[in-house]
């Protein structure tokens, strides 16, 4: 297969489709963060759970994304293809944990994730060069997720502010 598969290649392939953030991943510029948008209206479902179901469901997608993203690299050849976007779908859900649904926190789940994800400060960067196949795809991301989270309750904290509904 091209390294750059068809949204007709995807539809026929589930793992393609899900790795592929059901086609975002297809997207010329900015895959990641095209991803990360993708991801909202699922984390809006999401969001509508008990905390303990929510966070049941983002373990069980991150684990079934080491599945699913190490079976598209393979498929297409390449490590970690850009358009893999199922661990920026994870691990958006994570950095947004237990927030209410507001565009103030969307917002600000957002741009923290999207910069732990493109920065990549240590050890997220240190976990992408060294750690391969499906693991290594998703595991950065769960970390970018896990510090964004970290820096929103840390900060919530510290002045007070917790998005509010």
């Amino acid at each position: 297969m091209a390294t750059n598969p068809t949204f007709s290649q995807l539809l026929r392939s589930p793992t393609l489709l899900l790795a592929f953030g059901f086609g975002s991943g297809l997207s010329p510029k900015a895959p990641g963060t095209v991803g990360t948008l993708a991801a909202i209206p699922l984390w809006w479902l999401l969001a509508q759970l008990p905390l303990n179901s929510y966070l049941l469901l983002v373990l069980l997608a991150a684990l079934a994304g080491i599945v699913i993203c190490g079976r598209a690299a393979e498929r297409l050849g390449v490590h970690d293809h850009g358009g893999i976007v199922w661990d920026e779908f994870v691990g958006f859900w994570i950095a947004m944990a237990a927030l209410p649904v507001t565009w103030s926190s969307l917002l600000i789940g957002f741009v923290l994730f999207r910069l732990f994800d493109i920065l990549k400060p240590w050890p997220i960067s240190w976990l992408d060069k060294k750690v391969s196949g499906g693991f290594g795809i998703m595991i950065d991301d769960v970390i970018a997720g896990l510090a964004a989270a970290a820096v929103i309750y840390l900060g919530g904290m510290v002045t007070g502010w917790i998005p509010a509904a």
